[in-house]
């Protein structure tokens, strides 16, 4: 795959082109990305993704707080590669490019530099300037200017509409067995090892504090979850918390992130880790004594072990 930062050397045989931001590469993306293969198939045309860095939100609504990530730009570019798409075009998204009507973007952009052949977009595509360019008004633009166009139905999955909002709701209450079902994939926190208050030492479960590395990352709600955390390229089997410490944690809602790793006594700090959630054991809760608390730890670790080993 081919990632373009910008369009001034852009080349591709017969473009068969779609345009998002693309949060999470769900299910419903995916279905849109195999109908672009088909297309491109049929045309021995290139497969084109057009999406934007950075978010349009934190040009157009710049005072918001309330973005939250299903995945960075990086993890976006690796499900892109891993679907099998030829060119991945990622967009300076400017106060500039939001003025665009949507004709404009179509004849100066589409047309104009990228030449695309045809265009294929979800049921509620809505792009440009005000979210005024629906399918009929790029149904005009499309004939008048020779390249074709399809708009997909909304993908049907357990009979409920998947969207990046629903998948949003579902990790922010710790139903993975629902978000990683509509993702296609388990959702995955990229982050540092950072220095916390080694509280967990002192009770015989060391923990690793992770910040991730996007302040928009969606971090999940409070509670605890069963995960495996990749470090040093070796997989480990983990029960995570997730509570508030403002203090430490650099992400939106500064949220703490907190993993015990089983089997695992190395000093990681300062180090790269991947986060996969499979999981959630119970809400998070509070102790009457350090003794009580490790009694539920212990609990905890055999939860998650058996949940991980009931599929064996």
């Amino acid at each position: 795959m081919k990632v373009h930062r910008d369009l001034n050397n852009f080349n591709a045989h017969n473009p068969v082109l779609t345009i998002g931001t693309f949060d999470g590469v769900h299910l419903g993306h995916r279905k849109i990305i195999s109908r672009l293969h088909d297309l491109a198939a049929s045309i021995d045309g290139e497969s084109v993704i057009f999406t934007f860095d950075p978010h349009p939100r934190k040009v157009v609504a710049p005072s918001e707080t309330n973005l939250r990530l299903l995945t960075t730009l990086d993890e976006k570019i690796a499900l892109f590669e891993e679907a099998g798409i030829d060119h991945l075009i990622v967009y300076p998204f400017t106060p500039e490019f939001a003025k665009l009507t949507y004709e404009e973007f179509v004849e100066q952009i589409l047309v104009g530099q990228i030449h695309v052949k045809s265009l294929v977009v979800g049921y509620d595509h809505k792009f440009g300037k005000g979210r005024q360019g629906d399918f009929d008004l790029l149904k005009s633009c499309a004939d008048r200017l020779d390249f074709q166009i399809e708009k997909l139905d909304v993908l049907l999955v357990n009979e409920s509409n998947v969207s990046s909002t629903k998948i949003r709701e579902a990790i922010q209450v710790g139903d993975f067995e629902t978000a990683n079902a509509y993702l296609g994939y388990p959702f995955t926190i990229h982050g540092m090892v950072v220095e916390g208050q080694r509280l967990g030492r002192t009770i015989g479960y060391p923990t690793a504090n992770i910040d991730a590395m996007d302040p928009d990352k969606i971090i999940p709600g409070y509670g605890v979850y069963a995960v495996r955390v990749t470090v040093r390229n070796q997989a480990y089997t983990g029960m995570l918390n997730i509570g508030s410490r403002p203090t430490v944690n650099h992400n939106a809602d500064h949220r703490t992130v907190e993993v015990n790793l089983f089997d695992f006594s190395d000093d990681i700090y300062g180090e790269p880790v991947e986060v996969v959630f499979y999981h959630k054991l119970r809400e998070e809760q509070k102790f009457a004594s350090l003794d009580a608390l490790k009694e539920q730890l212990s609990q905890d670790r055999i939860n998650t072990i058996f949940y991980f080993n009931q599929d064996k």
